[in-house]
């Protein structure tokens, strides 16, 4: 893990100094450490954990949807879901940044949407915050925000097939 920390730093390092040269650092960096077996996120206390096994190798600040309370039932409700999904898909041109996907709606969703005649909605990610956002706490449609030098870290650190626990 100190491995880890140390590389993090050095990343960060880098990312500083091109910013001072004039130069935007690059999206994309690699990720050498420990793999990243699960993903957890914990609502409210806004915090978003990913782990390589029990241990964690970090811990981000997170925004969600804009109105967090419960699990995501509705297209159009602002929440952000709960329970066990996985990584299923990365946009390298995200509109926010980077951004990985989360394979939310599952099958369960998909058919309590189903019953009550309701779209459940989709494109649930997690991804980057853009300027006029990144004071905002909770302004996602049901998405976790982090800033965009975070989602670098995570954007590198995450596999799709990763899974990925959210709590409320």
């Amino acid at each position: 893990m100190a491995a880890y920390l140390t590389r993090r730093s050095t990343l960060s390092l880098m990312a500083a100094s091109a910013a001072v040269a004039g130069c935007e650092p690059s999206r994309f960096i690699t990720y050498d450490g420990p793999e990243v077996t699960r993903i957890e996120v914990h609502k409210a206390a806004r915090q978003m954990y990913l782990l390589h096994h029990e241990t964690i190798l970090a811990d981000y600040r997170i925004g969600l949807g804009f109105a967090p309370t419960g699990h995501k039932t509705t297209e159009g409700d602002g929440r952000t879901p709960e329970g066990r999904y996985i990584i299923d898909r990365r946009n390298p041109n995200s509109a926010y940044y980077l951004s990985i996907g989360i394979s939310y709606p599952n099958a369960e969703d998909r058919a309590q949407a189903r019953d009550r005649g309701v779209s459940p909605g989709g494109d649930i990610f997690i991804h980057g915050t853009p300027r006029e956002f990144r004071r905002a706490q909770d302004w996602t449609a049901g998405c976790i925000s982090v800033t965009n030098r975070e989602m670098r870290d995570i954007y590198a650190m995450v596999r799709d097939g990763t899974v990925i626990d959210l709590y409320a």
